[in-house]
């Protein structure tokens, strides 16, 4: 899965950039566990050696005519001794694996540095958010008095955090997903993927949900087989980067191959673990929420350039919406685990008087690559690299509703439906 000789590299540098996203490597554990693995090693090829001349010895003593019991019994004791020290050499490695899949990606050097959200850095905002003649409505108060968001029916099937839509709002829900979708395979060059719901493990590690974020997720306790045998559990996906990036999995493909561009539409599951009184309201927050996601796969002088066009194509779903935006920089206390670099668009949402995160765009660089040994190969070259992987909102479709149900609501309680939607509502520009 992964392999942790680039914690071998660099060792004191690696450290110095990650202090800037406020992670402690700790180098003493690492440099202890090395020396440790290189004394195995030794031993492991002195005794190998060992049991060799020992094994050439038992067939020259045959030739002879000698005893080669003795000989026998000392290359089964060198065997027993090396199988425990290879055993040990794994533990060791295994040590090490566990401290590299811990540690998060290295930020790139154009991010700003900073310890929380107060410190990103404003890009640019879109958009005028309009003034009222009346007072706004949030969106629960908006959704409800239409019909059209049902949260007790939610709580009432499922539980806290779950919602259930009807009628023209639900229609809305699914033309937002529709038009997102036609956008990005039509205009912007994607594949439309339709992947799985549930991953295995692999895959979670593969993008770096586990095992840092193994309490975010929901977990299935798996299947039984015909012979009545529980096999491994699977994992409800948290977002479709997780199927969408883990198809590049342990695949090498042509430089020519490259970029590869790819969306699905998907619910996404998360537990909200810690997250307890924040956005207990309507839909900012859910344990069940539906995305359209872009991930990208690209070789890596390409990757930053790509980061600004993938940001752009979910800038574009707003500016055709016409809802107003801000583009921000992440600081390096603020990205995510595996990110190394990250634009969040953020919606102005008038009920709040504040701007609310939409999507959010990263370039993970070659992270999820190695972890799931994901690569290109140059055209007249040999040895293949590492590709690199980006991913990010194309938009969060609930969100998007929020954003509308706000920005688009009349004074009577209706709500207009935005121009490029009425297509794909049969013509209807008033939700009444």
């Amino acid at each position: 899965m992964l392999d942790s000789k680039f914690l071998r590299q660099d060792i004191e540098q690696t450290a110095a950039r990650l202090a800037a996203r406020g992670f402690a490597l700790d180098t003493a554990a690492i440099t202890a566990l090395e020396e440790q693995r290189k004394v195995l090693q030794v031993k492991t090829q002195e005794l190998q050696s060992e049991r060799n001349s020992s094994s050439k010895a038992i067939g020259q003593a045959k030739a002879k005519g000698e005893d080669v019991q003795p000989l026998l019994d000392a290359v089964s004791d060198l065997g027993s001794q090396l199988d425990a020290v290879k055993a040990e050499q794994d533990a060791v490695l295994e040590q090490l694996k566990q401290i590299a899949l811990a540690i998060p990606n290295l930020p790139d050097e154009s991010v700003p540095a900073g310890e929380d959200e107060a410190q990103n850095v404003e890009i640019l905002t879109w958009g005028t958010p309009k003034k009222y003649a009346f007072e706004v409505k949030d969106h629960v108060d908006v959704g409800q008095d239409l019909n059209g968001l049902d949260f007790e029916m939610g709580v009432k099937i499922s539980g806290a955090r779950f919602t259930v839509m009807r009628g023209q709002i639900a229609r809305m829900h699914r033309a937002l997903t529709q038009f997102m979708l036609d956008t990005h395979t039509e205009q912007n060059g994607y594949t439309e993927m339709y992947v799985p719901y549930l991953v295995n493990s692999a895959s979670l590690y593969g993008t770096s949900q586990l095992p840092k974020f193994a309490g975010d997720l929901f977990h299935t306790l798996g299947l039984v087989n015909d012979d009545g045998e529980q096999q491994a559990g699977f994992s409800l996906i948290p977002t479709a980067e997780v199927p969408l990036t883990n198809s590049a999995r342990d695949e090498i493909y042509d430089e020519n191959e490259l970029p590869i561009r790819l969306t699905a539409h998907t619910p996404c599951f998360r537990s909200e673990a810690g997250s307890y009184g924040r956005d207990t309201r309507g839909l900012i927050r859910q344990h069940q929420f539906d995305k359209v996601e872009l991930v990208q796969l690209v070789k890596p002088e390409d990757s930053m350039q790509a980061l600004e066009e993938l940001t752009g194509h979910a800038e574009q779903i707003l500016q055709a919406l016409e809802l107003p935006y801000r583009k921000v920089i992440l600081c390096t206390g603020d990205m995510g685990f595996g990110a190394a670099k990250t634009y969040d668009l953020e919606v102005w949402l008038p009920a709040q008087d504040t701007y609310r995160e939409i999507s959010s765009c990263s370039n993970m660089g070659d992270f999820q690559a190695r972890r799931m040994q994901a690569r290109f190969r140059r055209q007249g070259e040999k040895k293949p690299e590492l590709l690199h992987t980006l991913n990010g909102s194309g938009l969060a479709v609930g969100r998007t509703l929020v954003a509308i149900l706000e920005n688009y609501q009349q004074a009577d309680g209706s709500v207009i439906v935005p121009e490029v939607l009425r297509p794909y509502m049969g013509g209807l520009a008033v939700i009444k």
